[in-house]
């Protein structure tokens, strides 16, 4: 009873064990759930999936099934997030306890619950413990709003090299601005939901992209959707600054940016609704703010790797430095990912926002439709990786083991994500009429490399299993570690 008592506090006391099984339950979700998608579907398996499982897939519940996963799968990275920021950020230890109780006991719900009510017949007694978790994710975070206060007198900054204000440490004020904001988002969201069955139905936002005129309610499930994404992101870059000891000059100056843009942004959501067209330009403001502290981020980290890696070598050429930057995969690979995205993702959104008359919506719906899908679905991989990849350096993963991990997250993720920007702009490089062989070697690549990095998880997470087995295992030296802080 010792030894299960033990391995209990390590899985859901400890940051690392609680990391390791809301990593472990998303791993279980995709890999679950992603064999009922289109391209399972085509080959056949699908079909044999439901039947051994017995899942409901009524065809009209589609976009609430959608729905349900997404926002599963979605609150699992909140609670990663959030054990991350109670781990690295100063705050009482009763608050700490109180934060990481309740949210895991509250993503764990929502999301066991929501799954089995979506997928396996509709108990209703499902949907209100899905609810129930829900509410206490949201109590957790105020919490943690609570903790993370940047006007307390013992959060004061004492160092020069980290940017301020009047004594104000200003990288807390970007973390409590972010937290304050996905609070306010999450009711933003709940809104629309609270209409469900009377006046309101569930849709996919890529569905109602091209209608002309959007109700209230449509438009701040869209903005939701949008901005809680945004917020994850800005919640991970704020952890990796964290991760690198992000100071100095580029510190003073991106973390203004990426609080002020913050505010900016969510604000600009939020009046999507009532004022949708001047929105717009606010959340363009917003966006450069955050995009540009992202990038005082990665030159920050660029260099600290450079310096790191030349330190024994003052007369470094432009090679060395080169393999000092990439002599590490896990904190490469972390900014790598941030300045990828702009090629995958933004630089595509941008492409489409600029030329979305003159030749977006000349292409068919469905063509604008993928676009859309993927450009959401390929900025929550990115983040997926970031967390992996910040994990791998947690737990320590060190030699030859650190570097395969590391590189074969970068690898296969970023083949997946460039094959994915190619089938969203497809009709841009050929006609519909000869697209198929293109749209054939680009699946076989994307679908090979999600695999990939499904059986990289998957080992990770047998190793961990295993370990936990052992009476000496490094769980046991994690647990050690931990309660020595």
């Amino acid at each position: 009873m010792q030894a299960l008592g033990q391995r209990f506090t390590f899985l859901f006391r400890s940051t690392k064990g609680l990391i390791l099984v809301a990593i472990a339950m998303i791993g279980i979700a995709t890999a679950f759930f992603g064999l009922l998608s289109g391209p399972m579907a085509e080959l056949g398996i699908r079909d044999i999936w439901v039947r051994l499982f017995g899942v409901q897939m009524v065809p009209a519940e589609r976009e609430g099934r959608i729905v349900m996963l997404y926002h599963s799968i979605a609150m699992a990275v909140v609670a990663i997030e959030t054990y991350i920021i109670t781990a690295i950020i100063k705050m009482k230890e009763q608050y700490k306890t109180m934060i990481n109780a309740t949210i895991t006991v509250g993503f764990m719900c929502a999301m066991i619950f929501g799954l089995l009510f979506a997928y396996f017949g509709h108990n209703w007694i499902f949907h209100g413990l899905f609810l129930f978790g829900q509410s206490l994710i949201f109590f957790a975070g105020c919490i943690l709003a609570v903790a993370l206060n940047p006007w307390a007198k013992e959060y004061r900054v004492g160092k020069s090299e980290y940017a301020s204000w009047r004594g104000i440490d200003l990288e807390r004020a970007a973390f409590f601005a972010m937290a304050i904001a996905m609070l306010g988002s999450a009711l933003f969201g709940a809104v629309p939901a609270s209409y469900s069955g009377n006046g309101f139905e569930t849709f996919l936002a890529e569905d109602v992209v091209r209608e002309v005129e959007k109700n209230p309610l449509e438009l701040a499930v869209i903005g939701h959707l949008h901005i809680m994404l945004t917020l994850i992101a800005v919640a991970l870059a704020l952890i990796v600054g964290r991760w690198f000891d992000f100071k100095g000059g580029w510190h003073k100056v991106a973390m203004p940016l990426m609080m002020l843009g913050t505010i900016i942004i969510t604000l600009g959501v939020w009046l999507v609704v009532p004022f949708e067209e001047t929105a717009h330009y606010i959340i363009y403001a917003g966006s450069v703010g955050i995009l540009l502290a992202a990038l005082f981020l990665v030159i920050f980290g660029f260099r600290k790797l450079i310096a790191e890696g030349t330190r024994d070598n003052p007369k470094a050429g432009f090679v060395q430095k080169i393999g000092a930057l990439l002599r590490d995969p896990l904190k490469f690979g972390s900014l790598w990912q941030m300045v990828y995205m702009n090629f995958a993702v933004t630089f595509i959104g941008l492409f489409m926002a600029i030329r979305l008359d003159a030749i977006i919506r000349t292409w068919p719906h469905r063509e604008e439709r993928i676009t859309l899908t993927g450009h959401w679905h390929m900025l929550a991989t990115i983040i997926a990786t970031i967390i992996l990849l910040y994990y791998g350096d947690m737990i320590g993963l060190k030699g030859r083991v650190r570097q395969l991990f590391g590189w074969f997250i970068i690898i296969f993720s970023d083949l997946a994500l460039g094959a994915a920007a190619v089938f969203a702009t497809k009709r841009l490089y050929v006609a519909e009429s000869e697209q198929q062989s293109l749209v054939n070697g680009i699946m076989i690549v994307t679908d090979f490399s999600l695999a990939a990095i499904l059986v990289v998880l998957a080992l990770l997470m047998i190793w961990r299993l295993v370990d936990l087995f052992k009476a000496k295992g490094m769980w046991k030296k994690e647990l050690e570690e931990e309660a020595l802080r």
